[in-house]
C-alpha cells in the first residue's frame, strides 16, 4: 500500500500576486507546506507549473513533476502528477495550507480505508457569512451534503445545536477515484461556486468529513498572508 502527499502550486494566483512565493514569516509559503509534508513522513511530490516554485524546495527530499498551467483545479493538477505513479492513496494538500498536522494526516489516509474521499473541517462561527471561507453540512454519517461559499446551514432557530463547519481544503483520493474525477466535465455547481469538490458530489462521490480542533487558515489575500505570518512566527519559529 502505497501513500503519497502531492503539493499543487501554480505560479498565478487571482487575489495575491505569485502566492507560492509569498514569504512569510521569513520563508516562501511553498517551503512551509513541503517541509510541513515532509514531517509526518510520508513521500512528498510537488506538482508545479513553474521553475521557480520548483526552485525553492530543491534542497529538500522532494520529487518534482511539471504541470500544465492551464489544468482547472488543484486536484486535477495532483491526478496530473501521480497518472504513472503506482500508488493507492493520495492526499491533496494544497500548496497554500501552511499548517500541517501529522496526526490529521494520518486520520485523512485511514479515512480511505471506508471511504473513496476524505476532508477535513473545523467548528469556526467567525467566517460563516465570508464568502472567501467555504462551508460545508454534513450528513449523520459525517459525509458531506453539500459545500458553499453562502452561509450554510441558516439558523431558523439560533439555540440549534447544528454549528457552522469551515472547511479545510485538503483532499485524501483513493487513486481510482482521483483519475475519474478527472475525467468528468465539470458541473453547473462547480462552476458557480468555484469549488472543486462539488465535482464529486454532482457524481454521487461520497466525500467524509473529519473534525479537527487543530488551527488551519489558507492564504488567499494580503490579510490572510499577514495574519499566517503572526502565528508562524509565535508557533513555529520558537
Amino acid at each position: 500500500m502505497r501513500k503519497l502527499i502531492v503539493v499543487p502550486a501554480r505560479l498565478s494566483s487571482t487575489r495575491l500576486k505569485e502566492k507560492p512565493l509569498k514569504v512569510l514569516a521569513g520563508k516562501p509559503l511553498i517551503r512551509w507546506v513541503v517541509e510541513g509534508c515532509l514531517k509526518t513522513g510520508e513521500e512528498v511530490l510537488l506538482a508545479t507549473d513553474s521553475e521557480r516554485i520548483a526552485s525553492v524546495v530543491k534542497d529538500l527530499p522532494v520529487k518534482v513533476v511539471y504541470t500544465p498551467a492551464e489544468l482547472p483545479s488543484g486536484s486535477d493538477r495532483v491526478a496530473y502528477a501521480v497518472k504513472e505513479e503506482d500508488v493507492d492513496y493520495v492526499i491533496n494538500y494544497q500548496g497554500d495550507e501552511p499548517f500541517v498536522y501529522p496526526e490529521d494526516v494520518s486520520r485523512l489516509f485511514n479515512a480511505l480505508e471506508d471511504f473513496p474521499v476524505a476532508t477535513l473541517a473545523m467548528k469556526d462561527q467567525k467566517t460563516y457569512r465570508d464568502p472567501a471561507s467555504v462551508k460545508v453540512v454534513l450528513a449523520k454519517d459525517g459525509t458531506a451534503l453539500y459545500f458553499s461559499r453562502s452561509p450554510i446551514p441558516f439558523f431558523v432557530n439560533t439555540s440549534s445545536k447544528i454549528y457552522p463547519l469551515k472547511h479545510v481544503g485538503i483532499y485524501a483520493f483513493r487513486k481510482e477515484v482521483l483519475m475519474e474525477f478527472t475525467r468528468w466535465e465539470r458541473g453547473e455547481l462547480e462552476k458557480r461556486e468555484s469549488l472543486e469538490q462539488l465535482r464529486l458530489l454532482e457524481n454521487g462521490v461520497k466525500i467524509k468529513v473529519l473534525l479537527t480542533q487543530n488551527y488551519y487558515h489558507g492564504v488567499d489575500t494580503q490579510e490572510d498572508a499577514k495574519l499566517v505570518s503572526e502565528i508562524l512566527l509565535k508557533s513555529f519559529t520558537k
